[in-house]
């Protein structure tokens, strides 16, 4: 089985943006459209982020 690769800066990034979207979401601005917004771009840098995670552990960096 092949190992997964090790985290690096974009992992990093993909976190603390979705940590930020959330604060600002849940403690500046407690909006439920706000809410629901943060919660659909957090969905999106996951995908994003899965893409890519996957196609390192496939191909390689």
């Amino acid at each position: 089985m092949v190992t997964p690769p090790a985290l690096d800066r974009w992992d990093a990034t993909a976190a603390a943006s979705i940590a930020a979207l959330l604060v600002v979401a849940y403690v500046l601005v407690p909006n439920p459209t706000v809410q629901y917004g943060a919660w659909l771009v957090v969905f999106c840098i996951w995908m994003a982020w899965f893409v890519s995670f996957g196609a390192r552990w496939l191909y390689g960096p």
